[in-house]
């Protein structure tokens, strides 16, 4: 399989300057971001976004500048979960402003472009029932749209909240070859991480992405008044042995907790009011682990 970084020659339709234009105009307005850090899983529901909202507060918290973009166009959440969904981006300096969040973290997704309530992202066709042929490649302009027209600053990382499906890290992979690594969201259910591992071999052996290593989310549930945590999963299969037999670092465990997701209901910071919770502790840790892989 060739990207269009390997195309030689486009039989004089003048594509390859229009992608070279657009690739060298995304190398300019990223040149001031440091480390690109891709939160995938290709499982749903395990809980990236939560991870890239909280690591993104965490390492901000530690004085790092860090940057999200929520690369699921047709489920965007980053903006409601840092409460900057009321921001509307406008034109400044022939770029994009990105919302700030607690810290002025900036972030760019596509639900500051969408109306407010359940309006669907529905990319536009003659009819949507043949769409399905090219919404994919409409869907690679639009992220590179969203990477290439923000002004993003400089920044010390960038985290990059991808949609679920095993082919999302190839697709931003070929936007952005220079993808620093990977985290990998698993939950300890026997399904998601059937799904996590052929992810994980998706970003090491096709991809070729960096593996930074493996978050369980949603480990346990810990009972706030006398301490006890009980699974929260029947079966509650070890994700340190998914670690393990991929031969990747395990990042740490965040065990469930309400607070952080009313937090993140409400676009709250989570570590600002609990930062000393279990899972407060746990998500500072894999923010450690992340910035001592990275070398900030």
């Amino acid at each position: 399989m060739k990207s269009y970084h390997d195309i030689a020659s486009d039989g004089g339709s003048n594509v390859l300057e229009q992608v070279s234009v657009q690739r060298k105009h995304l190398e300019e307005r990223l040149a001031d971001v440091r480390h690109i850090v891709a939160v995938a899983s290709g499982k749903g529901g395990v809980g990236k976004s939560t991870v890239t909202a909280c690591l993104a507060s965490a390492l901000n918290r530690k004085g790092y500048a860090a940057g999200v973009l929520d690369a699921d166009l047709n489920g965007p959440s980053m903006a409601h979960m840092m409460g900057v969904q009321d921001h509307i981006p406008y034109s400044r300096d022939d770029a994009m402003t990105p919302a700030l969040s607690h810290g002025r973290i900036p972030i760019m997704s596509m639900d500051l472009f969408l109306p407010p309530g359940s309006t669907p992202v529905i990319w536009q066709a003659p009819t949507q029932r043949g769409a399905y042929t090219w919404r994919s490649m409409v869907e690679m302009s639009a992220l590179r749209e969203l990477l290439a027209d923000t002004h993003w600053g400089t920044l010390d990382i960038m985290l990059v909240d991808l949609a679920p499906g095993a082919d999302k890290l190839q697709n931003l992979a070929d936007l952005l070859p220079n993808i620093s690594g990977t985290l990998i969201v698993t939950t300890p259910t026997a399904v998601a991480q059937m799904v996590v591992g052929r992810s994980i071999t998706m970003a090491s052996d096709v991809a070729q992405v960096p593996v930074i290593g493996l978050v369980e989310n949603m480990s346990g549930n810990t009972c706030r008044r006398c301490g006890h945590e009980e699974a929260l999963f029947t079966g509650n299969p070890a994700a340190h042995k998914l670690a393990q037999r991929h031969d990747i670092a395990y990042l740490g465990r965040i065990p469930f907790d309400a607070r952080l997701a009313y937090c993140l209901d409400e676009g709250i910071s989570f570590l600002k009011d609990y930062p000393e919770s279990t899972a407060g502790k746990a998500i500072l840790s894999i923010a450690d682990a992340l910035h001592a892989w990275l070398d900030l």
